[in-house]
């Protein structure tokens, strides 16, 4: 018998490792089921027609502009919430980190507010709020701003609109997060070293921001490419997504193999947003290690 398997530190190690092996097996059992299965599933599906191996369902990337044009539309959408969210998102992870404690929860309070009602009831209402007689043209016309009402849904603005109020928390928490481990020594070294408030927020705060910005963009852009409800009913079929292109192939055409290619890509995708992601910040800094 080897010297290093009868060491008592060794011995020790290959236990600990086995029983954290034994305490993830659950938690591994569940994903593999959950989410590795399906997924499995999902690619030998998209590779199979008439119970032959084939590469038609991929194929139709190449040939069916729908596919193009859907792809497109889904990712400009995505940029467009993703840009948007910052915008609003930022200014309001910055107010609540500088805001005192009792200011602080209160701000956070209403941007985490919509989570406590559902994705649909909150399509829905922005639907009133926004149609023909809806309650922002009725003011808008009440005050003489406009004369007739304004296109606000059935098209890609109003499918904006929503998103982006949906996915803001998305945004603003990982924001949040970040800006408040940035030690507030640093701007008011910045300060006290002759930089006016806007070049110690250019030069000090906003780059040790970024990792909470990359990571709110990666989690808004990535949650939209996947958005369905909301295209579906402020779109009014004329804003078509990835997610609604696979719910048709199944629902009227009844084509898996179709649905599962389609899924397949665009998980690829996902995939390649994280990668670049990482490329511009390590993920180690955007989950907050140090």
């Amino acid at each position: 018998m080897s010297a290093s398997s009868s060491d008592p530190s060794v011995v020790h190690k290959r236990q600990e490792q086995r029983l954290v092996l034994l305490l993830l097996a659950p938690s591994l059992a569940v994903v593999g089921c959950l989410l590795i299965v399906p997924l499995c599933w999902l690619v030998w599906q998209s590779v199979r027609q008439d119970g032959a191996f084939t590469l038609a369902h991929y194929a139709r990337f190449f040939s069916d502009a729908v596919y193009w044009t859907t792809f497109l539309q889904t990712f400009r959408i995505a940029f467009i919430v993703t840009a948007v969210t910052v915008l609003l998102g930022y200014p309001i992870a910055y107010v609540a980190a500088g805001a005192s404690r009792r200011w602080s929860i209160f701000i956070l309070a209403m941007v985490i507010l919509p989570f406590w009602t559902s994705v649909l009831v909150r399509a829905y209402a922005w639907l009133i709020l926004l149609q023909r007689r809806g309650l922002v043209n009725s003011v808008l016309t009440d005050f003489g701003l406009i004369q007739n009402p304004l296109a606000l849904v059935n098209n890609e603005l109003g499918t904006v609109i929503a998103t982006v109020h949906i996915l803001l928390p998305f945004m603003v928490l990982p924001l949040y997060a970040t800006m408040q481990k940035i030690p507030a020594e640093l701007t008011m070294a910045g300060a006290s070293l002759g930089g006016t408030p806007f070049y110690v927020f250019t030069r000090v705060f906003l780059p040790l921001s970024l990792p909470g910005v990359v990571a709110g963009m990666v989690l808004v852009f990535v949650l939209t490419l996947g958005f369905y409800i909301t295209p579906e009913l402020l779109g009014g079929g004329r804003t078509y997504m990835v997610s609604m292109l696979v719910s048709r192939n199944i629902e009227v055409y009844n084509e898996w193999g179709a649905a599962s290619s389609i899924s397949i890509v665009l998980l690829a995708c996902v995939f390649l947003v994280f990668r670049l992601a990482s490329l511009i910040i390590p993920f180690e800094r955007i989950m907050g290690a140090r």
